[in-house]
């Protein structure tokens, strides 16, 4: 059912929730994983790719991290970085390289916060047309 899931991380503590739980469904599915940050350093956002800035190199670290993690327990998962502002890209790369679902964690800001600081999962749930995995991080 779920071929590909795109897991979306920002290298938090946040992410323990939706990867502990994404490596369960993905071992039950036989799904592969790939997991996506999106480098926003101001750096990054001018240009791209070519930003050979400290959070790129970080955030690649960390990614490693948990591909190991999941490798370990039999899933086959791959890292990959973006660059610029996360609900565009995210919802750019659901769109260029397809996926069977996108599993996201969620700070759970109550609706004031939401409104004024504006959320990444409700923006990607929004534009993308496969079924989006959202687990609000305790």
């Amino acid at each position: 059912m779920y071929k590909t899931i795109l897991v979306t991380l920002d290298t938090t503590r946040t992410d323990r929730v939706i990867i502990d739980h994404v490596k369960e469904l993905a071992r039950l599915m036989s799904s592969r994983v790939v997991l996506l940050h999106v480098v926003s350093s101001a750096t990054a956002k001018y240009h791209g790719a070519n930003a050979a800035d400290r959070e790129s190199a970080e955030s690649e670290a960390y990614l490693e991290g948990v591909r190991a993690e999941f490798a370990a327990a039999g899933i086959d998962a791959q890292v990959t970085l973006a660059y610029g502002e996360p609900a565009k890209e995210i919802v750019s790369w659901v769109k260029r390289q397809g996926c069977d679902m996108v599993a996201m964690a969620t700070h759970g800001h109550k609706f004031v916060a939401d409104i004024i600081l504006g959320t990444t999962a409700i923006r990607v749930q929004h534009a993308v047309s496969v079924p989006v995995l959202l687990i609000r991080a305790k």
